[in-house]
């Protein structure tokens, strides 16, 4: 997996690199175990729009081949553009499970603030 991780040196100390590609980096130490599960939470906030296509992309693909992936986000259309199914909480317990074919922003954030059945 290409992560396109962009630095002067190949020596430069990751906490000098932009929030973009310091997340590209820790996501490739994770990549680096093979992992069959990967639970990334807010994987995207604070990042470029054109580095959060590639996380998206990233995360899309290890799906495709088979790893669970469990993202956890605070922004709704990530979620509606990314989840195969969204599980929502309110105050600390799960009020719905939601397909994608039905998740829509007024059903998530109707189980979100407890007004869903």
């Amino acid at each position: 997996v290409k992560l396109q991780v962009k630095y002067a040196r190949i020596a430069d100390a990751v906490a000098t690199l932009s929030g973009g590609n310091q997340q590209k980096v820790v996501l490739a130490k994770w990549l680096a175990t093979g992992p069959r599960v990967l639970i990334v939470d807010e994987p995207t906030r604070g990042i470029d729009v054109g580095t959060k296509a590639e996380v998206h992309r990233l995360l899309s693909a290890l799906a495709a081949d088979g790893v669970a992936v469990l993202m956890i986000s605070s922004d709704l259309p990530e979620i509606l553009g990314m989840a195969d199914r969204v599980l929502v909480m309110h105050e600390g317990r799960l009020t719905a499970e939601i397909p994608r074919t039905e998740a829509t922003e007024e059903s998530v954030m109707a189980a979100a603030t407890g007004r869903a059945a």
